[in-house]
């Protein structure tokens, strides 16, 4: 007969990582830095050493980026189409740089929180349990 004994995990809440990591801060402590550049990922966290060289946000940022860029500015080019008549040239000179400023603007938050959250539900090497020797 074999036993198996559950050792107490401390629990990681996701929402409050989640609200940590779109602030770019450690969603641990939420103190130290999460970025050590625009998209760069800390190895660990300054503050309280949580290691972050574990996570594997890789194109999920940038998908979640395009979509919501891509969802607001067809909203207002739909709005613009039927509200006015508008030269296409319109289009060009506010949306385009739109589609460039906002999925750049917003991708060090969304990386931020794809990171708190892999942290949060102790993805890849998050665990300490499951982590795999360097």
């Amino acid at each position: 007969m074999s036993v198996t004994v559950k050792t107490a995990v401390d629990h990681r809440p996701v929402w409050p990582a989640l609200v940590r990591g779109m602030a770019c801060k450690c969603p641990n402590c939420g103190e130290g830095k999460l970025f050590r550049a625009y998209l760069k990922v800390e190895d660990h966290c300054a503050n309280c050493g949580e290691e972050f060289s574990h996570h594997r946000a890789d194109d999920l940022p940038p998908y979640i980026a395009i979509l919501i860029v891509g969802h607001i500015l067809v909203g207002v080019m739909l709005h613009m189409e039927m509200t006015w008549t508008v030269n296409p040239m319109v289009y060009m000179a506010i949306l385009v740089p739109l589609a460039i400023v906002m999925p750049l603007a917003m991708l060090p938050s969304i990386k931020g929180a794809v990171v708190a959250l892999q942290w949060a539900v102790r993805m890849h090497g998050f665990d300490p349990a499951n982590r795999k020797a360097a």
